[in-house]
């Protein structure tokens, strides 16, 4: 059984998914693993993971359209951490309901994912960042 350590740095435009699959797959079949464990971690308090559907935009815009509705940016008092604007707390608070990392088994090189599944970073602040997510694979090499 071996380990591999990477980190992977990704430009967001806003809030928002952006979908890093074909990185995070180009970068697990380049270890030469066979079958394994990929962890990814999002080092981040307002941006987080989610696994989703990749084929209709329209998820991605519904997704967005309920954490509006269910975490709305704040101002006029309505939460008391507001330090970096009004988005700061709701990011914290979308954080929170999504996950910060995902588990995804490997098979045959590639991350064992569903025909219509895509690895997403989930941007929660209103303004562009640069985030880091780690990828951590552990498995055997194919034989």
């Amino acid at each position: 059984m071996e380990q591999r350590l990477h980190r992977l740095d990704f430009r967001t435009s806003g809030r928002g998914l952006l979908e890093v699959t074909a990185p995070i797959c180009r970068w697990v079949a380049a270890q030469g693993f066979g079958d394994g464990l990929l962890t990814v971690w999002c080092r981040h308090t307002s941006a987080s993971l989610l696994v989703q559907e990749n084929a209709s935009p329209e998820v991605r815009t519904d997704l967005e359209d309920f954490f509006r509705r269910l975490v709305p940016d704040g101002g006029g008092g309505r939460y008391r951490h507001e330090d970096e604007g009004a988005d700061d707390m709701p990011a914290h608070l979308r954080t929170a309901l999504t996950q910060t990392q995902l588990s995804i088994p490997v098979q045959g090189g590639q991350p064992v994912l569903g025909t219509w599944q895509g690895i997403y970073l989930y941007e929660h602040r209103t303004a562009p960042h640069q985030r880091q997510l780690v990828l951590h694979l552990l498995g055997d090499p194919a034989v």
